[in-house]
């Protein structure tokens, strides 16, 4: 899982993306089975959408591979009422936009980029901290001698 630090920072680059592109009406990142990461889709179900991202997503790859076009980059879907467009964000998030029918596709694919590119920038190096090891502790360190340590030392009286 992402830590909560990361979820802000993916969180507002979410809102700093719908801020430079007026038409978005919505914008979400999931992990690539699923998850809900951050979002800020005012009148969409996110978690739902996130399902549905990963459920394409999985159609995507295997589109992609079967075709020998390499691994996945983005997904266009054009609706009758606008867009969704998801782009890999990173070796395991995705960023999925909702867009009205009248945004300029080519802007929607630069910011879409370049946020995917960061979104993924934050959330690998947040998974690549969780999965190291611990440090091995030191063996100069003072180690503890159970609870008669935890109290400070009383002076005599």
């Amino acid at each position: 899982m992402v830590p909560e630090a990361e979820v802000r920072d993916v969180l507002v680059e979410l809102q700093r993306l719908r801020a430079r592109v007026p038409l978005l009406s919505g914008a979400l990142a999931a992990s690539t089975d699923g998850l809900v990461l951050a979002h800020d889709t005012p009148d969409v179900e996110p978690e739902g959408v996130a399902a549905l991202t990963a459920a394409a997503l999985g159609v995507s790859i295997r589109m992609a591979e079967a075709t020998g076009r390499g691994g996945f980059r983005e997904l266009l879907v054009r609706g009758t009422g606008g867009y969704v467009a998801t782009y890999a964000a990173g070796s395991s998030a995705v960023l999925t936009l909702l867009a009205g029918d009248r945004i300029n596709v080519g802007r929607l694919h630069l910011e879409g980029r370049r946020a995917g590119a960061r979104i993924g920038e934050l959330v690998d190096a947040a998974l690549e901290r969780a999965e190291r090891p611990a440090p091995a502790p030191d063996p100069r360190a003072p180690q503890s001698r159970g609870a008669q340590n935890r109290t400070l030392p009383q002076r005599p009286t």
